[in-house]
Order: C-alpha cells, then structure tokens, then sequence
C-alpha cells in the first residue's frame, strides 16, 4: 500500500458541549463530553487511514500518560506511529475544546515549547512507499523537512496553512500546493476578501494555492483567476476537525493521482460528512461513505 507521509502536532483533546459558550468566570455543567485525540496532523493522519489509504505521522510528544492515549488511540486507527519520537523530561500537548449549540468550537491548547524542534529523523525514515506528504505550520521544522521529502521524491508535497502561516515560511514555499484555512490566507496575505487573499498568495508562493472558506466553498487559483467550488448543503452539527480531515483527504485524493478538479470535492465531501456527526476525527468518513454521499450530490 502506498503510504501518506504526514507531520505536525498530535494532541489529546477533552471535548465539552454546551448550548452556548462560556462568558462570565463561573463554573458551567456540560451537556456531553469526551477525551479524543487530535491535533491538526494526527487528525489528517486517521482521516487518510479511514479512507483506506496508508499514512505514516511523524510528531513529538513528551514521555507521559497524554503520548500513552495519543499514541494506542492512532495505532488503533491504523496510523503508522514509527515516525513519532518522545523526549523525556517533555510534556505532551492537549486541549480543552468547547462546542456550542451551533456547531462551532473555542479551543485552548497547551503546547510544551521545550520539545526539540528539529526533524532529521524525518528525512532518513520517510517510507519508501510514499505518494505524497503533508504538514501543518505547528511544527516548521518538521514541514520543512516533510516538504522537502516530497521534492526530492517528486510527490504532492501539501502544506496545511493556518495561522500564524509565517511560523512554517520556508516549508510554504517549498510546497507544491498551499492549503489555507480562510483565517490562514487572511493572515499570510492581509486581504480581508477571500478570492483577493488567494490571488495575493498565489502572486507569492510558487506551489498552488487552495483556500477552504468552510460553508462558502472551496477556492483554487487557476492561471490567475479564483475558483470557487461551492460546499454541500448539510445541517452542521459540529465542526471540530473537519478543516483537518480535508486536507487529509485531499493529501489522500493528489497521492492516488487525482487531479485538483477531483480532489476538492473528495475532500470537501468527506469534511461535509465529518461535520454532520459530533465528534472530532471519531465523524471521520470511510471511503464508501464518501463515495455515496458523491453519487447521491451529483
């Protein structure tokens, strides 16, 4: 099976619903709640695993109870874990996630600032099988070096680009496709406009530009004109992870030799799916499951 080479962060996450996020300093009872994992990458990771492809995730963790859950529940999930390295004396990331009534979600994360930046690891155990890599902005050096695999190999190298974009520089530049969340093109470019944020970036960057406006589409520059890809039309019942399980099946969809134009709505179908069922990356679609919801919308 060719495999999906995928860095960044992975995170525990203690998820609480509630009908309306927290204003005041008091104490609040949740409606539901669970401990998940997550974390941008890792969530990519399973994504591709559910869709039936094979990804190898290469992270950090510290040496505690937190890497323990993270790394039993991605090995449950069919994610390669030989790539995640652990340092002693570190803590591993986590989250508390807030979801309201709506759908929407505030999230607090800890990150542990001393866990070692540097990836070497990365690019002497990539798999040989790899088809195409991709990588957040948590980790630049991981990215960087994730990137750089893909060109020296001649794959899809697809960098996830949320804010801050500019933590993860050179790896954007090194990508020969650039997938922003709106916030991240905002961010990388100052243009509040979508469509103008993507044709800036697309001035600026030599890879491709994506942006994924969430209910508004999905917009690709294309010999300079932005082009919009409308969303599903679903009743949304929780958003969290669904940007990340986008990118991974659209990391998936380009490593299988599918064109843009396919890609998009692959992955655009599988986050629609995720976001109709509470639940991180636990919503996740298999490939039959997106597939159908395909057929069914077109």
């Amino acid at each position: 099976m060719s495999a999906i080479l995928v860095a960044g962060v992975a995170v525990l996450d203690f998820v609480f619903h509630m009908e309306n996020f927290p204003r005041v300093a008091e104490k609040y009872r949740a409606d539901g709640a669970a401990i998940s994992g997550g974390g941008n990458a890792a969530n990519a990771a399973v994504a591709i695993a559910r869709l039936g492809g094979g990804t190898e995730l290469a992270a950090r963790l510290g040496v505690d109870q937190i890497a323990d859950m993270i790394v039993s529940d991605l090995e449950k999930e069919n994610v390669g874990t030989a790539l995640i390295k652990q340092y002693p004396g570190c803590r591993s990331s986590f989250s508390s996630i807030y979801i309201d009534g709506e759908g929407e979600r505030q999230i607090m994360n800890y990150r542990d600032n001393q866990l070692p930046w540097d990836a070497d690891w990365i690019a002497t155990s990539a798999p040989d099988n790899m088809v195409a890599a991709l990588a957040d902005t948590r980790w630049p050096d991981g990215a960087l070096a994730a990137m750089q695999c893909a060109n020296v190999r001649g794959v899809p190298g697809i960098m996830d680009a949320e804010a801050p974009v500019l933590e993860a520089e050179q790896a954007v530049h090194a990508a020969s496709h650039v997938a922003f969340s709106a916030q991240g093109a905002v961010d990388f470019t100052g243009q509040q406009n979508i469509d103008e944020a993507a044709l800036r970036a697309a001035e600026i960057l030599p890879g491709k530009v994506i942006v994924a406006d969430g209910e508004n589409g999905v917009v690709m520059v294309q010999d300079q004109v932005a082009r919009r890809f409308p969303a599903f039309e679903i009743d949304p019942v929780d958003t969290l992870g669904a940007g990340d399980i986008w990118h991974g099946a659209f990391a998936l969809a380009l490593g299988e030799g599918m064109s843009e134009e396919m890609a998009i709505p692959f992955a655009s179908a599988a986050a629609a799916i995720k976001c109709s069922r509470t639940g991180g990356r636990e919503g996740a679609p298999s490939r039959q499951e997106v597939l159908q919801f395909l057929k069914e919308r077109t």
